[in-house]
């Protein structure tokens, strides 16, 4: 597999206590973990691919940290293609609300998906889906994400493999409603030198938007009123703390 480039739309809709919708552009890359890519040296700065933002944090690769954390949940080591869906650190900085994971048996079928999502607090949390044919599944909600709403609830996503295009949905479901919708669009470009220097310029550190702009959104809820619910301590999660 070569290495791929989606410039992709980020959309965040909450639709009650009250409603607020924002939208924002950027890019992620889709990538083999067995086969990351290597840029030039004068372009590593864009774009590193480092265990350490993964998982535990402690494995000597990304496969080795996913192997682990498959391994504490009874999943045998994939027999083929693990593609990761992620952004990589630029300039040093990275940080990564979802990363997805599609990890094939050696006859290419799709064994499982693992999600992984970082909050602003620097934890990490892997929910390990199996999705039917058209990529949805769900989950029970563990992990502590936006402080205007608790640990409760479940998520219903739609995470098919990404192709020609990119198209993921997240929805959370709460006493029978959907308070908060996620998804992320886009369309593949081929992660060549040139193309990866395109895409930088139209979305230059696009890590800290990322970061900064989840902490200005969070602030404009809170001045409108909304409260905030406390933080539960992050219980330790086998083979990613």
């Amino acid at each position: 597999m070569t290495a791929a480039l989606y410039e992709c739309v980020v959309a965040h809709v909450r639709t009650a206590p009250l409603r607020h919708a924002f939208r924002h552009r950027t890019y992620l890359w889709l990538v083999d973990v067995d086969a990351l890519p290597r840029l030039p040296r004068p372009l590593r700065p864009l774009a590193r691919f480092e265990a350490r933002d993964h998982f535990g944090g402690g494995a000597p690769s990304i496969r080795a940290g996913l192997d682990r954390f498959l391994a504490a949940n009874g999943v045998e080591r994939p027999g083929g293609r693990v593609l990761m869906l992620t952004a990589a650190r630029v300039f040093g900085h990275v940080f990564n609300p979802l990363t997805v994971y599609w990890c094939h048996r050696s006859d290419g079928s799709t064994e499982c998906v693992v999600a992984e999502v970082h909050n602003t607090y620097g934890e990490r949390h892997c929910y390990l889906l199996r999705p039917d044919a058209e990529g949805r599944a769900g989950t029970a909600k563990e992990f502590y994400v936006s402080p205007f709403f608790p640990v409760d609830g479940a998520y219903r996503m739609r995470l098919p493999e990404p192709g020609a295009r990119l198209d993921l949905t997240v929805h959370l479901e709460r006493s029978g409603t959907r308070p908060f919708t996620a998804t992320l669009r886009g369309e593949r470009r081929p992660a060549t030198t040139a193309g990866l220097l395109r895409t930088a310029l139209r979305h230059p550190w696009p890590t800290a938007a990322v970061s900064v702009l989840i902490r200005l959104h969070g602030v404009l809820l809170y001045l409108r009123g909304l409260p905030v619910r406390p933080r539960i301590p992050h219980r330790p999660q086998e083979g990613v703390q």
